[in-house]
């Protein structure tokens, strides 16, 4: 996606407080041909994190087209499900229905003939930059638009009232609201009451900041690597390595000690676009402190969001098509996103009262919709990832890594990075 594309997005945006509809039958496009089939099949949908596609949501469908049997297949991480499908598309084994990480895009698109397009009749329901991003030389619209990533901070309020910090959401964002110095600085506060960490690891700090700068590692124009010249990436890394040596829990994403971390207090705030909500919850469902403020350092940042793709070599491409129109379809991008908190990048999803008055009950009963609402409408750069964003963000975070569990100092692992940049391409 591209600066320009998001900024036309504002207007569909801008649509969330001025109008609210209920979602009531909405139509899903062709959802209902694979059910006038007597033909038993069974379609595999594999994704990676949380989409929110409980059983039950699953089962709707399959009570709708009594012929499907739908089974979905869950990567340990986004890493794990980038290599297998890259491994086998246009091979065999992949599923009828793969989900796949905007990131992963620039690499995606290079061979979007291998995966069947969605309907022209379909192409209207997303916000337009979400279909931008996915669309190809062509005009092949090749992804059904799940989530978008609009951040927010998630906080324990218990550990903030031990450790004498605001508690109230408001006031939490009154003392972050600012540059990511503000967000440091409450941080240095929390570590000196507490001789504890203030967030999780310097890797997800890191990624929300580079998600504020609109060309961090290539050229959007010619596509050249900048990453190692830009003065950007190297501040960021340096700011995030000076606050991770007394602030950080160094607990990688994924980890099993990052999940345990939720739970036993380990770290004490976590940058938070919607669909972490769902992790938290998954790993921390006896934790009571958790609560959410209105507010993301330096403005506003989206990080992540997916698509669902149809491999065209598939054994059931129709009723595939079928069911990925029916799993973006407004009235399930709702429902995932009170199963998980992915937040909905459907248009008419947007519009939902259900999404706006929507709370969440677990981190005490804050009004996630209007938030990430909120935070969405703050949004003000869509970062170009170009072929190779991957491999050097990936690259990065063992850098981050590197200097977090003390293999190397920060000067060493950057050089060592720049090197890795170097030949790649």
């Amino acid at each position: 996606m591209n600066a320009r594309a998001f900024r036309r997005s504002a207007v569909a945006l801008a649509a969330f407080s001025a109008s609210a509809i209920v979602l009531a039958g909405c139509a899903s496009g062709s959802g209902d041909d694979a059910g006038s089939s007597d033909e038993q099949i069974t379609l595999t949908v594999a994704t990676f994190n949380d989409f929110g596609y409980t059983k039950d949501l699953l089962a709707e469908y399959t009570k709708e087209h009594p012929n499907v049997k739908v089974v979905q297949n869950k990567a340990a991480t986004s890493n794990d499900a980038r290599a297998n499908y890259f491994q086998k598309l246009g091979k065999k084994g992949l599923a009828d229905v793969e989900a796949i990480e905007v990131d992963w895009l620039p690499e995606v698109m290079k061979y979007s003939d291998l995966l069947a397009p969605v309907p022209d009749d379909l192409k209207d329901r997303w916000l337009d930059w979400k279909t931008e991003s996915a669309t190809d030389a062509d005009g092949n619209l090749i992804g059904y638009g799940t989530d978008i990533g609009p951040e927010a901070v998630c906080y324990r309020q218990d550990l903030f009232e031990a450790a004498g910090l605001p508690t109230d959401p408001a006031d939490v964002a009154a003392a972050i609201d600012g540059d990511w110095s503000k967000y440091f600085a409450l941080g240095d506060q929390y570590t000196a009451a507490t001789g504890q960490a203030f967030f999780d690891s310097a890797g997800s700090t890191y990624q929300g900041m580079i998600n504020q700068v609109e060309a961090a590692y290539e050229d959007p124009d010619s596509g050249d690597i900048i990453a190692t010249d830009n003065q950007d990436v190297k501040d960021i890394y340096d700011q995030v390595l000076a606050a991770s040596a007394t602030q950080s829990a160094h607990l990688g994403q994924w980890s099993d000690d990052w999940y345990a971390g939720m739970s036993n207090g380990a770290f004490a705030t976590l940058l938070c676009p919607g669909w972490m909500l769902g992790q938290i919850t998954g790993n921390a469902p006896d934790t009571t402190g958790w609560n959410i403020a209105n507010v993301f350092p330096n403005g506003g940042g989206n990080w992540g969001g997916s698509f669902l793709t149809v491999p065209a070599n598939g054994a059931h491409v129709k009723e595939a098509q079928e069911l990925a129109d029916w799993l973006t379809a407004p009235e399930q991008q709702i429902k995932a996103f009170e199963n998980a908190g992915t937040f909905p990048s459907q248009v008419e999803a947007l519009e939902s009262d259900t999404l706006l008055s929507s709370t969440n009950e677990y981190f005490n009963n804050a009004p996630v919709g209007q938030i990430f609402t909120d935070r969405a409408n703050a949004v003000t750069v869509s970062p170009f990832k170009g072929q190779y964003y991957f491999q050097i963000n990936d690259a990065m975070q063992k850098a981050l890594t590197r200097v977090e569990d003390g293999t190397q100092d920060a000067k060493t692992s950057w050089d060592q990075w720049v090197s890795e940049v170097g030949a790649i391409g």
